[in-house]
């Protein structure tokens, strides 16, 4: 049987937490086989240790161990905010219907009742993998563009904030209570809605939002309101919908780099980031590059 590529041209790691780690060789052989790097932890107390020396790009985890539970260390991960974003996929004999949905509860995105079938496991892998590594540069990426996205589940609790956002949440007067969106917030879950809120500075913030993502949570973007020569704030930079790309080489831009520097940091052709550039004035609305890196700035309206 033909076996599933890696998401990417490098070896994704993926972290098997098992306490029978032997009965998994097939599978552990078949990611290898795939272009997988694997790790394994016996317990969800050596997850956690090996977690805090590697970043994996996904996790396949045991639901039920001895000592701490699979369930339970899935929390602990997903309650670390440099380890939230990787995706988690349950393996295990626990098949009740209580147990599939603690599963999800508590932050897996997938659960795979033993025994395994390792090409199963491999498609479900592969697609989880390269969804959040897509999902990761695109939050990343609005970030670089001094915005920020949340992740609001269906009961109203923080699924997900890019840094940026945690930043502006925790400058709400009064800031919102743990895991949970702020009051305030709260108008921006209606379906195409787009309000303005005040830190306890006084800045302005702008929340947009964006519709549904995965696992029914919503998508707000924050962006910050700079104001314009006639005291209005400035859109324009939120409305040009730049791709993740276009994102990046406009921030690079915007801190004085030229087309050489962006392509040698971004890992492609001058001639490349020229023609992003072209997109970028187009969908700005502006010809010059100081235009487009004062926009970036805040400095234009």
């Amino acid at each position: 049987m033909q076996t599933l590529s890696p998401p990417e041209t490098e070896r994704p790691v993926v972290l098997v937490v098992d306490d029978a780690p032997s009965s998994l060789g097939m599978l552990c052989d078949t990611l290898e086989s795939s272009g997988y790097t694997v790790l394994v932890a016996a317990d969800g107390e050596a997850a956690l240790q090996r977690l805090e020396l590697v970043v994996p790009d996904a996790i396949l985890l045991d639901g039920l161990m001895p000592g701490l539970s699979g369930f339970e260390t899935c929390r602990r991960i997903k309650a670390n905010a440099a380890l939230a974003h990787i995706p988690v996929l349950f393996m295990t004999g626990l098949s009740e219907t209580a147990h599939v949905v603690e599963g999800f509860e508590c932050g897996g995105v997938d659960y795979v009742v033993k025994p395994i079938r390792a090409q199963e496991v491999l498609a479900r892998l592969h697609t989880h993998t390269r969804n959040a590594r897509i999902t990761r540069m695109a939050r990343d990426a609005v970030d670089v563009a001094g915005m920020g996205v949340v992740f609001v589940d269906a009961r109203g609790r923080i699924a997900w904030r890019s840094p940026q956002a945690a930043l502006w949440l925790h400058a709400l007067d009064p800031p919102p209570a743990a895991g949970l969106l702020p009051a305030s917030l709260e108008p921006a879950l209606a379906p195409g809605a787009a309000i303005a809120v005040a830190t306890a500075a006084g800045a302005r913030i702008s929340v947009r939002n964006l519709g549904a993502a995965a696992l029914g949570e919503t998508m707000l973007l924050f962006a910050a309101q700079p104001e314009g020569p006639a005291g209005k704030p400035s859109a324009r930079l939120a409305e040009a919908a730049l791709t993740p790309r276009e994102t990046e080489v406009l921030s690079w831009l915007a801190k004085g780099k030229t087309n050489r520097d962006i392509g040698e940091i971004l890992g492609t052709s001058p001639r490349t980031v020229n023609k992003h550039l072209e997109h970028i004035f187009e969908k700005l609305g502006v010809e010059t590059r100081a235009a487009a890196a004062a926009l970036a700035s805040g400095q234009l309206a």
